[in-house]
């Protein structure tokens, strides 16, 4: 019984230990987003671009959002990289902190991206 009940209060404290990790990385995405004026291009609610050529951010998957940031950061030329004259010099002034914390921040927001069936 002892087991039991010291197994699920490490169960807990790992689940709270993780979510205020989580909240803690939406929170310096939100602070890194407005730093590098996001919403200038991806629009202020990241589902409206103000060109229809710029991607929505909102709700999209956490990994693809590390993914594309550390390719344009890459640059053109090397291997797995992402090409653009703007997203390219703001991604080069990205930690991979900095990526996270976005990443975490824009999955957290309402997405108007769907699936169609």
């Amino acid at each position: 019984m002892k087991k039991i009940i010291a197994s699920t209060v490490v169960l807990l404290s790992a689940t709270i230990s993780f979510n205020a990790l989580a909240e803690s990385q939406i929170e310096a995405g939100k602070a890194a987003v407005a730093k590098f004026n996001c919403a200038s291009c991806h629009g202020a609610d990241y589902n409206t671009p103000i060109d229809p050529a710029y991607p929505k951010l909102a709700g999209q998957h956490k990994d693809y959002l590390e993914h594309a940031l550390v390719a344009y950061r890459r640059g053109a030329g090397a291997s797995n990289s992402r090409s653009n004259p703007i997203m390219g010099p703001l991604a080069k002034q990205l930690s991979d902190q900095d990526i996270k914390n976005i990443a975490a921040y824009l999955h957290s927001l309402p997405g108007t991206l769907v699936l169609r069936k």
